[in-house]
């Protein structure tokens, strides 16, 4: 099989995308990851199809790079809003279904795309970690000295504890860094380190967030570029409005027989 594909990235978080407007891609476990695949394939972080559906203006079908069928992806949902535009699908705002809900989306001026992601619910406080769900299950950590903070080896203990072993967790590390946020993460379906991602930026903004309630914002650097992340703080558990602001751009685009 010829597969036409488009490769997008979003603050270095890149993704294999394919046009399923005509339903007539089926992919199995195996051929996804192949594609995802760095040394074999096209390589990248994850692989989104672009799907019609009759109540929204696309649906978002989003795989881990290990070719299982993924949660929602931040970083994905706003590639994904770039290459529908690209590809001729207009709106001042788009309108999404993904695997966690319906989803909007905005393109600014300058190129950014603004994603609104779901309301938080739910906070849980572990030991001197906090645990969110954004979309994706996220477990943020504060530490010290990031940068040079062993990321994968200690994001990879955690993800496969006891507690979260099973089903898996994306693990965040933190630092406030003057007036910003620098998260690092270890990403589950990957099981690496990415340079960048959507739901783990969104959940390390939330969990350490300010005492005080109401309309926040949060400047998030991470290895691949710059994010901001705007929400209302109803309470200590409660968080709506959540929207996630960045960029996304075409890498390049081709062919590939599987």
């Amino acid at each position: 099989m010829l597969l036409q594909f488009y490769k997008y990235q979003g603050t270095g978080n890149d993704f294999v995308i394919l046009d399923n407007r005509e339903a007539n891609i089926q992919l199995s476990k195996e051929q996804v990851a192949f594609l995802c695949d760095r040394h074999f394939g096209i390589g990248s972080d994850g692989l989104m199809l672009l799907n019609k559906h009759e109540s929204y203006d696309f649906e978002m079908v989003y795989y881990n790079a290990d070719g299982a069928l993924g949660t929602m992806c931040g970083n994905g949902g706003r590639c994904l809003t770039k290459f529908a535009f690209d590809k001729g699908i207009q709106a001042n705002k788009y309108n999404f279904i993904a695997s966690d809900g319906e989803h909007q989306a905005v393109i600014d001026e300058n190129g950014w795309i603004h994603l609104k992601m779901i309301d938080v619910q739910e906070i849980s406080i572990v030991h001197e970690a906090t645990v969110l769900n954004t979309g994706s299950p996220h477990y943020i950590k504060p530490v010290s000295d990031l940068l040079n903070y062993d990321v994968f080896t200690e994001g990879k203990k955690i993800r496969y504890n006891e507690t979260y072993n099973k089903v898996g967790i994306n693990v965040n590390f933190v630092e406030w860094n003057e007036n910003e946020l620098f998260v690092r993460t270890y990403e589950r379906g990957v099981e690496n380190e990415t340079f960048s991602c959507g739901t783990g930026v969104t959940a390390a903004a939330i969990a350490m967030s300010a005492e005080t309630f109401g309309h926040q914002e949060t400047k998030i650097r991470t290895l691949g570029g710059s994010l901001l992340i705007k929400f209302n703080k109803v309470n200590a558990q409660n968080y709506n409005n959540v929207w996630l602001c960045g960029p996304a751009s075409l890498v390049y685009e081709g062919q590939i027989t599987i």
